[in-house]
């Protein structure tokens, strides 16, 4: 598998034209993200397991809303006057 597949490993922006606009898609790497908010480094995570158990939990958390989010606009998507 080439490195360029994998996610996050793209070194490259591409552009998108829809008519006369420009789209730029978003490069999300949320394990950056999540070193980030936490402080530590990866080389910190590999050494500790308290560091490891923190940024999994973390990262849990990251994924568990991710869902919630997509979640909640295919209900919307499916009953937009919110009638039960």
């Amino acid at each position: 598998m080439a490195h360029s597949m994998l996610p996050g490993l793209s070194a490259r922006t591409v552009l998108a034209r829809a008519g006369d606009r420009i789209e730029l898609p978003v490069v999300q790497r949320p394990l950056s993200r999540l070193l980030a908010f936490t402080g530590l480094s990866i080389d910190d995570v590999i050494n500790d397991p308290l560091a490891k158990n923190l940024v999994l939990g973390y990262h849990r958390l990251h994924r568990q809303i991710l869902r919630q989010g997509e979640i909640s606009d295919l209900e919307r998507q499916w009953n937009p006057l919110a009638t039960r």
